[in-house]
């Protein structure tokens, strides 16, 4: 198998493998958890293969599956990888989600995931949705601070409005931006993606497989366990499912021309979206993961582009990518810096 190569993500200095690994579907939300051993050598096996930059986030679990990373990065794997982390989306002990992005709740948060995944530093730290509440710079004021106590190397957003990310970079330079991005999910090509390619900021692809619909298809959708969150995806329900069965199928038809799997031709088309984009497919089994390493070398040409563009323009979706738009960057912005109160 070759090895995975290696890309500059945004213009800070941080260098991570042209593909990356998304870590949340071996704890959280696509199942119930899978056994530590298991995910542990899939792990190792990634960064085996060239795979380092490896995605968690401190909601995924909650907790469950940055402990499992500090485990898997024991006995001198940390060195090998770029680690990703996130903060801000909060579970109350009500069971109800909000999004923090206030300087005490930054910290405190940096620090229980440095010390869940029991290491010293965060390569890459983003804020995983934006506070509404907060001005972005107040957020960045105290994420600045962590870069300059060593606690974290590299600042990102996840799901972040064109103006929020301005605002961001004006306080501390952004390395990377997360966004969905797909063949089913571009709707930030029109502003997010010339804002970062404007900035110098790298963008960093998660859910490339349309949350496994470009590997499975349709037929993922016929035996959700209880724990699989994305049976309540507008998407996934009956009524969008059998139009959206349609894009598949013509992908899965373009896949077959080009002797590869409908998986690996959606990721390749993401990955053909330019030297600055990073696709984070996630997995639990060690076939999928080898899988997705393959769509590095299909190589599409100018009119295979244009064909998987022209089925996968705006209307051949149904269904939002979210229950609720308050997840995406539509919702993102945040009060003025002025407005903000010291208490």
């Amino acid at each position: 198998m070759a090895k995975v190569g290696r890309m500059k993500l945004g213009s800070q200095g941080l260098e991570v493998s042209a593909q990356g690994l998304g870590c949340m579907g071996m704890s959280a939300n696509y199942g119930p958890p899978k056994p530590d051993e298991d995910m542990i050598k899939l792990i190792h096996h990634a960064i085996d293969s060239g795979v380092t930059f490896l995605d968690t986030s401190d909601v995924y679990g909650p907790h469950t599956n940055e402990i499992l990373l500090g485990k898997a990065l024991k006995g001198g794997w940390r060195e090998k990888v770029e680690l990703a982390t996130k903060f801000g989306i909060s579970v109350t002990t009500d069971g109800k989600t909000e999004f923090r992005g206030d300087p005490a709740y930054v910290r405190a948060t940096c620090e229980a995931s440095l010390k869940r995944l029991d290491i010293d530093c965060i390569d890459l730290y983003y804020q995983h949705r934006i506070d509404t509440r907060v001005p972005i710079e107040i957020t960045m004021g105290e994420l600045k601070k962590l870069v300059e106590e060593g606690k974290i190397k590299y600042i990102g957003l996840s799901e972040a409005s064109p103006t929020t990310i301005r605002r961001a970079h004006a306080v501390h330079p952004i390395t990377a931006i997360q966004l969905e991005w797909s063949l089913w999910s571009r709707d930030a090509e029109e502003e997010i993606v010339p804002t970062c390619r404007e900035l110098g900021i790298g963008i960093v692809a998660y859910s490339p497989l349309g949350r496994g619909f470009f590997s499975s298809g349709p037929k993922m959708a016929e035996n959700w366990v209880p724990e699989d969150r994305r049976q309540f995806t507008p998407r996934f329900q009956p009524e969008n499912l059998e139009h959206n069965k349609a894009l598949f199928e013509r992908v899965k038809e373009i896949a077959a021309k080009k002797g590869c799997t409908p998986g690996q031709l959606a990721l390749a088309w993401v990955h053909h979206q330019g030297n600055d984009v990073c696709p984070i497919p996630g997995t639990t089994k060690m076939e999928n993961f080898n899988q997705n390493i393959g769509a590095l070398s299909i190589k599409l040409t100018p009119q295979e582009m244009a064909e998987l563009e022209s089925i996968a323009s705006a209307d051949a979706v149904k269904g939002d990518r979210y229950v609720s738009v308050l997840l995406t960057w539509r919702n993102s912005d945040t009060p003025p810096l002025s407005s903000w109160k010291v208490e």
